[in-house]
């Protein structure tokens, strides 16, 4: 599983596809610019999200420098790695890998159950963006998966008497993730 980081947005700029989509809609000279909000250098407004600043063309040359320096990520040496966003993110996946392993059982309940695992399976696919836009697109994705849950502990056949009550979907530490900045100060982030 990934997700779009420094590394990623580098290795996209500086690829093949990219130098093709620029010389298949410009023709002659142009300049690139590029409207960035790198975590390490931007300033916030006053609802603290960062803000964005135009970089020149000289951006392709940091960008290749990324691409080299993506062995990096995931490392103490890669110092995107400490960004509250990419701390999320890392616990976001173990989360999916725990929330489908968890479901996978409802499989046994149907097809409206595979339905909706499938439906559980591909709600990462629209979290996107950084910052805030994607802290919206999280909360919105969060809501989405619980309903989803929702709805497969409902197929769920009631415990007999005498039997063991099912499982449930998701264990409840992993209903909420509990994000921490590098200051240790406590933030809500839900999956």
């Amino acid at each position: 599983m990934a997700y779009k980081d420094e590394y990623e947005v580098a290795r996209l700029y500086t690829g093949v596809a990219f130098r093709r989509e620029l010389e298949a809609a410009f023709e002659g000279d142009y300049s690139l610019s590029f409207n960035l909000a790198p975590p390490l250098l931007s300033k916030k407004d006053g609802h603290g999200h960062l803000v964005k600043r135009r970089y020149g063309s000289w951006m392709m040359i940091a960008f290749k420098a990324l691409t080299h320096l993506r062995f990096l990520r995931g490392t103490p040496l890669d110092v995107f790695g400490y960004a509250q966003e990419r701390r999320a993110e890392r616990q976001l996946i173990a989360s999916y890998r725990e929330t489908i392993s968890s479901a996978l059982p409802a499989l046994k309940l149907g097809d409206d159950a595979a339905r909706l695992l499938l439906s559980l399976a591909i709600l990462p696919e629209r979290i996107r963006g950084f910052g805030h836009v994607k802290q919206a697109s999280l909360q919105k994705a969060g809501q989405e998966r619980q309903v989803l849950l929702g709805q497969l502990a409902a197929l769920s056949p009631a415990p007999t008497a005498g039997s063991a009550a099912p499982s449930p979907l998701i264990p409840a530490e992993l209903s909420r993730l509990s994000c921490r900045s590098r200051r240790g100060a406590s933030a809500a982030c839900r999956p």
